[in-house]
């Protein structure tokens, strides 16, 4: 260990001056690849579309559009050619941004009427874009976690008849248990996890509305990040058939579900338990829903931005990697400690950034006549924070064809803070990609480790998942937690103080002394993986049974 840490340390410095280099026998990648890597520009990148002076990037603002152009003029200056519309980086996307300016939400059981407080106890917004929309007296129906999926032989719902009601439920999947370990991917969450799904699939049921119960450990991150991501301006596609066209879609605290469906007879946690069981049945809790929401409507237009490096070979130039990060954050929030700016620096100016260091390697070595056999393209995204909206766009509407599309690799919150002994490829598992990602390991003395946080749901919830839905085999690539030079758990504190503090808050923030030498070698290891997957041979391809299906 002493050892491999003493090569680490020595390769954290060769990143941070760009003098040490270790030669490769036979190398499979180019020479001198890492004279391209500047931290400094990094720094430039990654503080410019962090600045105060973008309010946060939300999507359709002036804020927003300020990074697009700076990424379509750095896509410029790199050498990278434009792949957007009528010769530009540009693709536009049409959005709708519903902002609910009020909103009330009662539930009624016999005498008793709970009239809730927005955002202290709940967060409401509609699914239809309409200025005025209400739920009057619905019936509220406990749903379990509100999943059919026919494979884990699971059914929620039983043929009960939800038209029209209000469904309440968890969030998660059913947890595995000694008789099923492997029960909806055990301690992984799959799909049917994610709050996305569950609205999808009460619209699919025909409910008027659903509302999902908040527990902190299920959800894996504290009510402010509920308030401060469904409060404000919330973005659609402006495009029929995509989003859940449920009139009410909200979270609940668990305490006042708690309270609220005690005085009406049942227990939270009994109600908890029969969830987890095959024959589990909805509950009508004999409480009526009225909600009523005021909304402010707008019609605009975001944008992607792609530019790309042509491949060297005649035939296989047709066929591209895809490079993604998403440029979006949620731009001006309620003020925490005065503070109304949510900047996004990790989440994900830092994405962007390493994505354009990625590119500087390929357009920097395109320069000295070296280019990959296969086609690289740079796709900044718009709206992920929305749902993944942007890249839900491209793969619907692609720049170029999904067919000739051999994968997408992902950059979602870049290391800032230090190299690392590990990476984290999540989704590596599913596809043969893992034995390139291997191969790039061993070439970098680090490690590949599994999610450590699989209950989370990453892999669902940044914008490789759009490709992955489609067929395209995908990869969001993240350094580990075991920093060079750092207790054994300093990781996972940095990752738990993050989500507690800075995750979808102004706290994430530029902070000067970050170093950016673990963002120079996550851009080192972006570079390999890609630059292997441009030269090889064949294609990468789906394990069997591994191919993300969603229902």
């Amino acid at each position: 260990m002493r050892r491999q840490q003493g090569w680490m340390l020595l390769y954290a410095l060769g990143v941070t001056v760009m003098v040490v280099h270790v030669p490769f026998a036979a190398s499979p990648w180019p020479e001198g690849f890492r004279q391209y890597i500047r931290i400094e520009q990094l720094r430039a990148d990654l503080q410019f579309l962090a600045h105060d002076l973008l309010e946060g990037r939300a999507p359709g603002t002036r804020g927003g559009r300020l990074a697009a152009l700076y990424i379509a003029t750095r896509m410029r200056m790199i050498g990278l050619a434009p792949l957007g519309q009528h010769g530009s980086y540009d693709q536009p996307v049409p959005l709708i941004g519903v902002t609910t300016e009020r909103s009330e939400l009662q539930m009624r059981a016999g005498d008793h009427t709970w009239t809730l407080t927005p955002e202290a106890d709940y967060v409401a917004w509609p699914g239809v874009y309409e200025r005025y929309v209400a739920v009057e007296d619905a019936p509220l129906v406990f749903v379990g976690y509100g999943i059919e999926a026919p494979e884990y032989r699971w059914d929620d719902y039983k043929d009960v008849d939800v038209r029209g009601k209000i469904l309440l439920m968890l969030v998660n999947d059913p947890p595995a248990t000694d008789r099923e370990p492997d029960l909806f991917e055990g301690k992984a969450m799959t799909y049917y996890g994610r709050w996305t799904y569950k609205y999808e699939e009460a619209y699919r049921k025909g409910a008027r509305g659903a509302i999902l119960i908040h527990v902190t450990e299920m959800a894996g991150y504290p009510w402010q990040v509920v308030r401060s991501s469904w409060t404000g301006e919330q973005v659609h596609l402006d495009t029929t058939g995509v989003d859940p066209a449920l009139p009410l879609k909200a979270w609940i605290r668990d305490g006042v579900a708690r309270r609220i469906l005690r005085a009406a007879g049942y227990d939270l946690d009994d109600l908890m338990r029969q969830a987890q069981r095959r024959d589990f049945r909805p509950v009508d809790l004999g409480i009526r829903v009225r909600a009523v929401m005021h909304n402010r409507i707008r019609k605009f237009r975001s944008q992607n931005v792609a530019g790309i490096l042509y491949g060297r070979d005649p035939q296989r130039k047709r066929e591209a990697i895809v490079i993604t990060a998403h440029y979006d954050h949620l731009g001006m929030g309620p003020a925490v400690n005065g503070d109304r700016i949510y900047n996004g620096a990790y989440d994900n100016a830092s994405g962007v950034a390493a994505m354009l260091g990625v590119a500087e390697v390929f357009a920097g070595l395109a320069r000295a006549g070296i280019r990959p056999a296969r086609s690289i393209i740079f796709l900044a995204v718009t709206a992920e924070e929305s749902g993944l909206l942007g890249s839900l766009y491209y793969v619907h509407r692609p720049l170029w064809p999904l067919r000739d599309t051999v994968a997408n690799l992902n950059l979602d919150s870049v290391n800032v803070w230090g190299p690392t002994e590990d990476f984290v490829p999540r989704g590596m598992e599913r596809t043969t990609l893992r034995q390139v990602l291997q191969e790039v390991a061993r070439a970098m003395r680090v490690t590949l480790e599994p999610d450590p946080f699989p209950e989370k749901g990453y892999y669902f919830r940044s914008d490789h998942f759009s490709f992955a839905r489609k067929g395209v085999p995908a990869v969001f690539i993240e350094s580990g937690i075991r920093f060079i030079g750092k207790p054994p758990d300093w990781g996972k504190r940095l990752q738990d103080e993050y989500i507690a503090k800075r995750y979808h808050q102004p706290g994430d923030a530029y902070d000067p002394s970050w170093e950016l030498t673990g963002m120079a070698q996550t851009v080192e290891f972006m570079f390999r993986t890609a630059w292997r997957v441009a030269e090889s041979g064949e294609r990468p391809t789906w394990k069997p049974g591994r191919q993300v299906r969603v229902p």
